[in-house]
């Protein structure tokens, strides 16, 4: 082993934490972007799709990648692809260049998801990996937390592209202090391998596992990029707190995440999702009835605890069961996981625009 473990896995949180802020951002400043560039429904819904589409092409990419050269280029690709992309959403103000930002964003956030991950798998082994990788998911939290914590308490002084701004000025920092840091061999120097990725889509285990990550991203997606609009539609709660209950649903889904690390290790897995699943049905019954920020608060905050568990335990059974290409097998699991994002993200918007929900 030429890398030192604890230096690989905080480059990962880095990458996470960047992958937090590429996907909670346009959620955060949708709104001010609707406003400012006089959009309808189905224009900023069309916004909202690119994200979810450059996480699937992101997706797709980086699992052979990774397995066949490694994990350090590809880590700081997707760093930089996020930083340019959430940079260009900032100064532009025609829709085919903010389009093309937001696509670069999920890009990037697409191959930092699946690439941090893959590189967690890599470093540690079936006894310590699930707290590992829950401990890293408690970074997308960390890193998606500061969007709508700092444009709620700043936008009052600041515009959403100062605040930007300056954000993409710490991120930046970070990527160059990640520079000395080595990663781990490929898994599969000798050969590319997207053929054992096409073999891996006939595993009904895999397949089962990636339908529910298929419903989990869908869910996490429509969450970061329609409550804000939702609830500023159906109730009376100001702007402000409204970006607040965001930050609701991702600290919960961060301290989850946290107590997850030590909770793996002592009630079954499976009884861990069952939960989750519950109190996550029971904050969509509290975001549909709520009028008040108290009420939609507690809703998000039920939803951040109860999709934190899925992403880290069923990716935790995948890098166990297909260790020989972890890379590929998670390629192939987050990718059906985004085109569920795709998907329900669009559907979304359909029956929003359609029932005129937003």
């Amino acid at each position: 082993m030429n890398y030192n473990k604890t230096l690989a896995f905080t480059a990962a949180c880095v990458g996470m934490s960047f992958f937090g802020i590429s996907m909670i951002t346009l959620g955060t400043v949708l709104p001010s972007l609707t406003s400012k560039l006089m959009l309808n429904t189905l224009q900023a819904s069309e916004l909202v799709t690119f994200l979810p589409l450059g996480i699937l092409a992101g997706s797709i990419l980086f699992g052979p990648v990774v397995d066949h050269f490694g994990h350090r280029v590809l880590f700081f690709i997707g760093c930089l692809l996020v930083l340019f992309g959430l940079t260009g959403i900032t100064y532009f103000k025609q829709i085919l260049p903010l389009q093309l930002s937001i696509l670069i964003v999920g890009l990037g956030g697409g191959i930092l998801n699946g690439e941090t991950n893959a590189l967690v798998a890599d470093i540690y082994d079936d006894t310590q990996r699930g707290a590992k990788l829950s401990l890293l998911g408690a970074f997308y939290g960390i890193g998606a937390i500061g969007i709508p914590v700092l444009t709620g308490f700043l936008s009052k002084y600041y515009s959403f592209e100062i605040i930007i701004r300056s954000i993409s000025v710490v991120m930046f920092a970070c990527i160059v202090l990640c520079i000395p840091i080595r990663f781990p061999k490929p898994r599969q120097p000798q050969s590319f391998p997207i053929r054992q990725g096409f073999k891996l889509l006939r595993s009904g285990m895999l397949l089962l596992l990636s339908l529910i990550l298929f419903f989990e991203s869908g869910i996490e997606g429509t969450c970061n990029n329609w409550t804000a609009l939702y609830l500023n539609k159906t109730s009376t709660i100001g702007h402000n707190l409204i970006l607040q209950t965001l930050t609701c649903m991702v600290v919960a889904l961060t301290v989850s995440r946290l107590c997850l690390a030590v909770i793996l290790k002592k009630i079954r897995q499976d009884y861990i999702l069952m939960g989750c699943f519950a109190i996550a049905l029971i904050g969509f019954i509290l975001l549909y009835i709520s009028s008040d920020f108290g009420v939609a608060a507690i809703g998000m905050i039920c939803v951040g605890i109860g999709t934190s568990a899925t992403f880290p335990i069923i990716l935790n059974i995948i890098g166990k069961e297909y260790s020989a290409f972890v890379g590929t097998a998670f390629g192939v699991a987050i990718t059906i996981g985004v085109i569920g994002n795709v998907f329900i993200n669009n559907l979304t918007g359909i029956l929003s625009s359609t029932f005129g929900i937003t």
